[in-house]
């Protein structure tokens, strides 16, 4: 059962209502989260899109779901838009795909953890680069979607190996 709390919008009627004016405009609500507990309450919408989320379609976003929130006469509450940040686990093909090129961390099913640079999704199997050890070969691995139980972009603080890159599929593209 959805809570509705100080005549807040439930999670659920936030998504309705936002979704299709989100997808007109080019992006994917990932994510409502209300926190009713906040004076006055909050709420975040996390939106993403294949070229990810600048700070002009923050705005253009916000102003669009403040005018709809605001149809439905909604009580004082702060709006946050934002994107889903590095942190967030990859757990759909979008998500992996959009990743594409960006260094991972995985742990699979068997308990093993693997570490490298994601390129292509291909059906239900992605590609990752790795390089077992740091004086080993580059190598590239496909390993089926079904078989990630978390799968975690990692921040990098140095421009990624060029090789790394092209085998990742992201030819001419650098950081």
């Amino acid at each position: 059962m959805a809570e509705r709390s100080a005549g807040l919008p439930s999670q659920r009627q936030v998504i309705e209502l936002l979704e299709g004016a989100f997808a007109r405009a080019g992006y994917d609500l990932e994510d409502v989260v209300l926190d009713t507990a906040a004076r006055p309450p909050r709420i975040t919408v996390v939106a993403d899109s294949d070229s990810g989320l600048d700070l002009d379609a923050v705005a253009t976003l916000s102003r669009t779901a403040s005018a709809l929130l605001d149809e439905l006469d909604t009580p004082a509450y702060v709006l946050e838009v934002t994107s889903p940040g590095v942190d967030r686990p990859l757990t759909t093909p979008t998500h992996f795909r959009r990743a594409q090129g960006r260094r991972v961390e995985m742990t699979l099913a068997d308990g093993s953890t693997v570490t490298g640079r994601l390129g292509p999704l291909d059906g239900e199997s992605v590609r990752i680069v790795v390089r077992p050890t740091a004086r080993a070969e580059l190598t590239v691995r496909d390993i089926a979607l079904e078989s990630i139980v978390k799968a975690v972009v990692q921040v990098e603080f140095s421009p990624p190996n060029p090789r790394e890159l092209e085998l990742a599929g992201q030819f001419g593209k650098e950081g």
